[in-house]
């Protein structure tokens, strides 16, 4: 009977114990009530959801793509374009000379000391000549060796099978963000800074269409953009293309009061070769915004560094030009301008996101694939219909259980809590948009700006 009691207890402790720690998950957030948000659509529809299903190639754009194929005599296309996307997943930042020297200094103090150690007679001259050979045999070991990627005819097609179809996806899923969060916003003009294969001017074109009057491709490669215009001109190089008043330029316009109304550079920031090289591009990038800068990267710790030093370059240095004096804002993915909190966090975990797509029909390509990849869209723009401004992002994926919903999201305060959405707790309507969300989208739940609290 005593051990029945004890049995009991203890049970209880655990129930109680459940019971205080499921209200402090659930009391960290707080939902906006229905009236707020939801504004007449149904809950798998709510304002926060910016996630596409499977996206395809448009027909058009499929169609050249596979005449380009046809009239290649690349052989083992799909294995090359496989090595190219493992390689081009796999690269990293070119190495600055600051650090090569810091790291080259530490070396050679590291060496200087053990000679010390070992004492003895030694030839100084030929020691420290020794020393320098190990020092810049050791350098050659551990670090990246970059060098940039120069596209003719032939890499030019590999790399249009690797990535247009995942390119695509990734800057229709964060136009997409733009265009639902922002209806009021019909761009006239597009700039799209390495412009590859013209994957921006595709995703633009869905969305705005004829409202687009004038798109300028920046891209240093000719190649490449000779065939972007051919994949623009459908199955026949004589054809008219299909989307008109796109022109390729080899570089920015020169004039710093020309502006653009929407300004995009994917996968364009890791190819350059300086972190002073980035910055330029950013600061110029960012003069020639009228309303929307879009940046796109891999999903990867380097992709997303990329994207943070950008952020910050931009946010810190406040710069205002004579035409334009408007401050930048984060529009997406961070419902805040602090910084990242993912970089603090151990193990590091970049902040990225997952676009399930369909590549182009080739033997031995699966017919659903997902593109992981980072973002990043500021604002200049005063933009309408701002519900969803300091909206809880979803930065893992929704685990459903029964009557509860495992969320991670990224805080207006700047901070990661992880949240357990529950109808008694949060209100059926959070609940269920809960459920119909996923990764990458936005939930009712605002962060109140006197809340200390973190559960991390």
């Amino acid at each position: 009977m005593a051990f029945r009691v004890y049995g009991a207890r203890v049970l209880y402790q655990r129930v109680v114990a459940v019971r205080i720690m499921y209200r402090a998950l659930s009391a960290e957030v707080h939902p906006q009530s229905h009236a707020d948000f939801l504004k007449g659509a149904p809950h798998r529809k709510h304002p926060g959801v910016t996630n596409l299903k499977t996206l395809r190639l448009p027909d058009e754009l499929q169609k050249a793509a596979q005449a380009i194929i046809h009239g290649t005599e690349v052989s083992g296309l799909v294995d090359k374009a496989r090595s190219l996307t493992n390689f081009l997943w796999s690269r990293k930042r070119a190495p600055e000379d600051v650090t090569l020297r810091e790291r080259a200094m530490a070396l050679e103090k590291n060496l200087w000391e053990k000679t010390k150690e070992k004492g003895g007679d030694v030839d100084l001259q030929l020691l420290k000549t020794q020393i320098t050979k190990k020092v810049l045999s050791d350098l050659r070991k551990t670090t990246y060796h970059w060098s940039p990627m120069r596209y003719d005819e032939e890499l030019g097609v590999v790399y249009m099978v690797a990535k247009l179809a995942g390119g695509y996806a990734a800057v229709k899923r964060v136009l997409n963000e733009i265009k639902k969060r922002d209806p009021s916003f019909s761009p006239h003009s597009l700039l799209d800074f390495g412009s590859g294969l013209g994957t921006a001017v595709w995703a633009s074109h869905s969305f705005w269409g004829d409202t687009l009057k004038e798109m300028v491709c920046v891209d240093n490669s000719g190649a490449m953009n000779t065939i972007a215009d051919r994949l623009l001109r459908g199955s026949s190089e004589k054809d008219e293309p299909v989307i008109k008043q796109v022109y390729f330029r080899q570089f920015l316009p020169v004039s710093p009061k020309v502006q653009f109304d929407l300004v995009v550079g994917a996968f364009s920031l890791s190819e350059l070769a300086s972190q002073k090289e980035r910055e330029d591009a950013i600061l110029t990038l960012w003069r020639k915004t009228s309303s929307y800068l879009v940046l796109v990267e891999n999903g990867t710790k380097e992709g997303h560094q990329i994207l943070m030093d950008a952020r910050d370059i931009l946010l810190k240095k406040q710069e205002r030009t004579a035409h334009d004096p408007r401050r930048p804002s984060v529009f997406a993915p961070c419902p805040h301008e602090s910084p990242c909190p993912k970089l603090f966090q151990l193990p590091l975990v970049p902040c990225n996101f997952s676009q399930a797509y369909s590549p182009l029909p080739l033997p031995g390509v699966p017919d659903r694939l997902t593109e992981r990849f980072s973002y990043l869209v500021l604002s200049r723009t005063d933009w309408a219909g701002g519900e969803g401004l300091d909206w809880a992002r979803l930065t893992a994926p929704v685990l459903r259980r029964p009557r509860h919903v495992h969320c991670q999201v990224c805080c207006s305060s700047g901070e990661i809590k992880r949240v357990v959405v529950t109808a008694h707790r949060h209100g059926r309507d959070v609940y269920r948009c809960a459920r119909s969300s996923d990764w990458g989208d936005q939930l009712p739940i605002i962060q109140p700006e006197d809340d200390s609290s973190n559960l991390e």
